[in-house]
């Protein structure tokens, strides 16, 4: 029984007031919405240089528009993890959903990355006539660093994102190599709790996860090159481990078709083999997996694939639907979501087929409810 927003009863009979509405999805698996902790709703990837350039309101509408295409998959809530851009548009576009001027499903952000000059996050080198127009939130001091962090509590930020290592589609830095010093990744994560926000690192190198762990990251984003004792670390502080794996086999398949960008092939190449074992020895651990994608680093439309990317990798399905509920809900910190249970929010999606099973009856989603209003049954979708 749902009443406003939120379940108020879960039983095999719930008393149903006079005059309530039934949705019948007996024939339907029921499952609490599906939660994605690592998006880019104002970031494309694949038209980096393109897009970057683009005015922060063109970014705000169009993350509402892959944020309302990716809800229909399922996704009720998503966390953005951060912008190249000098406003705050994901600040704007969760603000507008939340209010109820936008529909959408809801969201929680990192409104920029942080990062250290020429790091990953940097956009300065691939725009050198034009680096002073603020894209990138870049830093090489401890007292910059805390600067930066308190803009993004000021502007509303619900997370810090940094960025310790390179990355794959970036120009000029190497995800095998560390970025922050330790004094400075100190600062950062210092800062972050003084001011009761969360910490996600985009980390590669396997020091690079030790060093986010020591910094008292909550989650540690893609974690390409982790080694046994850092995986031993994440398990022992609890920390969240987000490995993006569906993203390892969409940039394989452009790898393979020649399409991968020129500066991500020679890392791609050389690191492939060692991010897949790394997920491999993420899925046989007991630390704490999350669903996460970098969606926007890849269409939206692939994003629901990452459950059965997780399952190729080891993981069982049902730790896999766990991931995207509610261990999802637990790296975000809200005790309301990831359940179907009283008192929860009301976001409960349902798909034809059974993903303990089966887990590609996944990508068949044909209910989506949150917070108690349906936005898809059937043929019904008021997002189209």
């Amino acid at each position: 029984m749902i009443e406003d927003d939120a379940v108020a009863d879960v039983s095999s009979s719930v008393g149903r007031p006079s005059g309530a509405k039934v949705l019948d999805l007996s024939d339907r698996t029921v499952s609490p919405g599906f939660i994605d902790t690592h998006v880019h709703l104002c970031v494309d990837g694949l038209n980096l240089a393109r897009q970057t350039l683009q005015c922060s309101p063109a970014k705000a509408l169009a993350g509402l528009h892959y944020a309302q295409q990716y809800m229909r998959y399922g996704f009720t809530t998503l966390r953005d993890m951060g912008t190249l851009d000098p406003e705050w548009p994901t600040v704007n576009l969760r603000d507008a959903i939340d209010s109820g001027m936008a529909r959408g499903p809801r969201l929680i952000v990192a409104p920029h990355m942080i990062s250290a000059t020429a790091g990953h996050g940097d956009m300065q080198g691939m725009f050198p006539c034009r680096c002073h127009m603020g894209l990138s939130r870049v830093a090489d001091s401890p007292a910059k660093i805390r600067e930066l962090v308190r803009m993004e509590h000021a502007f509303g930020g619900n997370w810090i994102k940094t960025m310790n290592t390179g990355g794959y589609m970036s120009a000029g830095d190497d995800p095998a190599r560390v970025t922050w010093f330790e004094d400075e990744m100190q600062a950062l994560g210092q800062t972050a709790q003084q001011l009761g926000l969360p910490l996600a690192v985009h980390t590669g190198a396997a020091e690079g996860c030790k060093q986010a762990l020591r910094a008292g990251a909550r989650s540690l984003e893609h974690c390409y090159l982790i080694d046994d004792e850092g995986v031993a670390m994440a398990e022992k502080a609890r920390a969240f481990l987000v490995p993006t794996m569906q993203m390892t086999r969409e940039d394989k398949a452009l790898l393979v078709a020649g399409t991968l960008p020129e500066h991500a092939v020679w890392k791609f190449r050389r690191d492939v083999a060692a991010i897949e074992d790394a997920q491999k020895r993420i899925a046989r651990s007991k630390a704490k997996v999350a669903y996460g994608t970098d969606c926007g680093m890849f269409p939206f439309s692939e994003g629901v694939l990452e459950f059965q990317a997780m399952v190729a990798a080891g993981l069982a399905p049902a730790r896999a639907l766990k991931a995207g509920t509610s261990v999802a809900a637990e790296l975000l910190q809200r005790d309301d979501l990831g359940a179907i249970a009283p008192g929860r929010q009301a976001d409960i999606v349902a798909m034809p087929g059974d993903p303990l099973e089966d887990i590609a009856a996944t990508t068949k989603v044909d209910f989506v409810m949150k917070g108690g209003r349906i936005y898809r049954h059937g043929p019904l979708d008021i997002l189209q």
